[in-house]
């Protein structure tokens, strides 16, 4: 949620003119996050979060605004976005395609998160993939095992030798993943500790659907693990991931291949985001306030993956 184009303020008044919201007040650029230019709005009904995409073609967006309406309207705490007086979701702004979405009260976790958070996470998982069957849409993950491969190969020149050696055993090892006979249908698939809104423990809403796609309902429970359960040393440790599953499993208890494949599919999550950030790492977009993650913390999980298998929670 880096700002990639800068929008001036008559820009955003004359945008916000299609909107019956009032007049604009303030706006202001956000700088966490690494794909899609964004500001806090606020005019004098509401308070918003104007989003520009950068990567996403005009067509390709109406899924994600729709998964966010989806979920929202069945009960789960979300963002969802504001139709103008037309009832259109997705505009254009700056030559971007553009959406203004409510925004929720509450904070992402900026530090490592608390138990009753990891259960709060685990919990409205579990309910978002139980709602998520009756999705109607469908959208084919742009993170997966292809996409995996290819920027392993672009990246590979580049590691270490060490580095380069868990690349290429980690391929091999994943190399089935797509033939795996795992649940499947809609996933948040980015849902880190700052994309989930919380006022102490208490959990708010979720924001940023904006990987969200097909995918094992497994990899989506895995992306989370990885981020919210790992301790001061940035190492996945028992209470946080007891926590969250024993949670998840309270609302969709997992089947058993999807307890025979967990590892498999922490680590390809982990090496999705590992291989992430190293191309943000190497191959950065120019960007006003743009933040680029360290890559080392998911080498640090996968190999955590790789010498200390997690076993699965009981519920």
């Amino acid at each position: 949620m880096s700002v990639y184009t800068e929008v001036g303020r008559d820009d955003l008044i004359a945008f916000l003119e299609s909107y019956s919201l009032g007049e604009l007040v303030s706006y202001e650029g956000i700088s966490e996050g690494i794909e899609n230019t964004n500001y806090f709005v606020t005019t004098e009904k509401a308070k918003f979060v104007l989003t520009l995409f950068e990567q996403h073609e005009f067509d390709d967006l109406g899924y994600f605004l729709d998964v966010m309406t989806f979920f929202y309207q069945h009960g789960i705490p979300s963002a969802h976005p504001e139709a103008d007086k037309q009832g259109h979701y997705l505009k254009t702004l700056c030559g971007r395609p553009a959406a203004l979405v409510v925004r929720l009260s509450g904070r992402g976790v900026d530090d490592i998160a608390t138990v009753s958070q990891c259960h709060a996470i685990g919990n409205i998982l579990g309910r978002m993939h139980q709602v998520g069957v009756d999705f109607p849409a469908a959208r084919t993950t742009q993170r997966g095992s292809a996409w995996r491969q290819q920027m392993a190969e672009k990246l590979l020149p580049l590691l270490d030798n060490n580095s380069a050696q868990i690349l290429k055993q980690e391929l091999e090892f994943q190399s089935n993943y797509q033939q795996l006979d795992l649940p499947f249908g809609v996933t948040h698939s980015d849902l880190f500790r700052d994309n989930a809104l919380f006022e102490g423990d208490e959990l708010k809403g979720i924001i940023d659907f904006y990987y969200a796609c097909d995918e094992y309902l497994l990899y989506d429970l895995a992306v989370a693990v990885n981020d919210w359960c790992v301790d001061s040393n940035g190492l996945l440790e028992q209470t946080r991931y007891q926590a969250l599953m024993s949670a998840y499993h309270q609302q969709r208890p997992l089947e058993v291949n999807e307890v025979t494949h967990w590892n498999l599919v922490l680590r390809a999550a982990a090496l999705r985001f590992w291989l992430s950030r190293l191309q943000d790492k190497h191959f950065p977009r120019e960007g006003e306030l743009t933040q680029i993650k360290d890559p080392d913390a998911f080498l640090k999980i996968l190999k955590q993956h790789r010498e200390q298998p997690l076993v699965v929670a009981a519920a």
